[in-house]
């Protein structure tokens, strides 16, 4: 930790310096259009993971504050609110993942108290989930729930903790590359690429390009 601390003030006090030999870099090796597209595409990657984190990082700074605030006649109060605010870092299970050993160790001190504890977690990550956490983070990935889900699930698998942060603004880049690629492949053909145009769509007249769906009459 002390190392990365020490990298990471060097890092930041030359970020400039380093952008700058990067974009050199690249230009030199792309040409003036790709080497353009390239440079956008890194600034949206900069917007979603660095928008993400930071407002993730700070709700879940409210959401730690907010436990201790409310829960001093809890036992292990510190303890409990350093797990629910750490864990409330990853999206979707992080409530979950926090507070099952809280829940324990207050268990462990006072059933009751547990079962007060439980429902205030269910209230507090309610108010999280659409109130709190909108308000900070806005939509920031524009991803759909079962994205979220599979993110999560596929690099928490390959890489642990850090990987259940980091998938959520991943998975969005990832797909945001993917409809990139999509649209120049579809637009090269001259076909359409607004998704409601293949909802339903049975085939595309090769003679004059219309789009064929089911239920269409003949």
């Amino acid at each position: 930790i002390l190392i990365g601390l020490i990298v990471m003030v060097y890092l930041l006090n030359m970020k400039e310096k380093l952008l700058a030999q990067a974009k050199m870099i690249i230009y030199g090796l792309f040409p003036l259009k790709i080497a353009n597209k390239v440079i956008e595409e890194g600034r949206y990657v900069h917007q979603v993971f660095g928008g993400f984190i930071i407002g993730k990082l700070l709700d879940s700074l409210i959401i730690g504050l907010i436990c201790f605030v409310l829960l001093l006649q809890m036992p292990y109060t510190l303890l409990i609110s350093v797990i629910i605010g750490v864990t409330n870092v990853i999206p979707f299970f992080g409530p979950f993942i926090g507070a099952i050993p809280s829940a324990f160790l207050i268990l462990l001190s006072d059933p009751m108290k547990c079962l007060y504890f439980l429902i205030f977690i269910l209230l507090l990550q309610q108010f999280d989930g659409n109130i709190l956490g909108p308000k900070i983070l806005g939509d920031s990935t524009g991803l759909p729930s079962f994205w979220v889900l599979f993110s999560i699930l596929l690099f928490g698998g390959l890489f642990g903790f850090v990987g259940m942060i980091i998938a959520v603004p991943l998975m969005a880049v990832i797909i945001h590359i993917y409809n990139q690629i999509q649209e120049y492949l579809l637009s090269k053909k001259s076909l359409s690429i607004k998704e409601e145009d293949y909802v339903n769509l049975k085939r595309i007249d090769e003679q004059n390009g219309e789009y064929k769906k089911h239920g269409d009459e003949q």
